[in-house]
């Protein structure tokens, strides 16, 4: 599944230089949320969301949250990696907000496809 362009959006992380990377311990998993989690991986590699890492200098472990349908999430647990990006000091806007400021214009975009978060890639410095 191709995603955007990085020379038209991507993810780019910040990190303070007062912090040091994290290698978070392996965690241990049941069978079924091990299983959930392999599953989920292998089509995340297949088509081309995630790569295997070599040597990461920074390492989060992923997390399996129950869905309402029985189904598994996967997530990714960032709270070192969190800590250590500077805080955004430009908070998002209202709701009202953002309603004003697309009147009087002709065309509205929304981006709202399966794994829409993924289609945006990292910067390529810092995969």
């Amino acid at each position: 599944m191709p995603g955007i362009a990085p020379d038209v959006i991507s993810h780019k992380l910040t990190i303070s230089s007062a912090y040091k990377p994290v290698r978070q311990k392996r965690r241990s998993y049941d069978a079924e949320r091990y299983e959930a989690m392999r599953t989920e991986v292998e089509k995340l590699q297949t088509i081309g969301f995630i790569r295997e890492a070599t040597y990461p200098v920074w390492l989060a472990n992923s997390v399996m949250v129950r869905k309402s349908s029985g189904g598994w999430r996967m997530c990714q647990d960032y709270t070192d990696l969190n800590k250590a990006c500077p805080k955004d000091s430009f908070p998002l806007p209202r709701i009202d907000q953002l309603v004003d400021a697309t009147a009087g214009h002709e065309l509205l975009s929304f981006m709202d496809a399966y794994s829409g978060y993924n289609q945006i890639f990292m910067h390529p410095p810092d995969r």
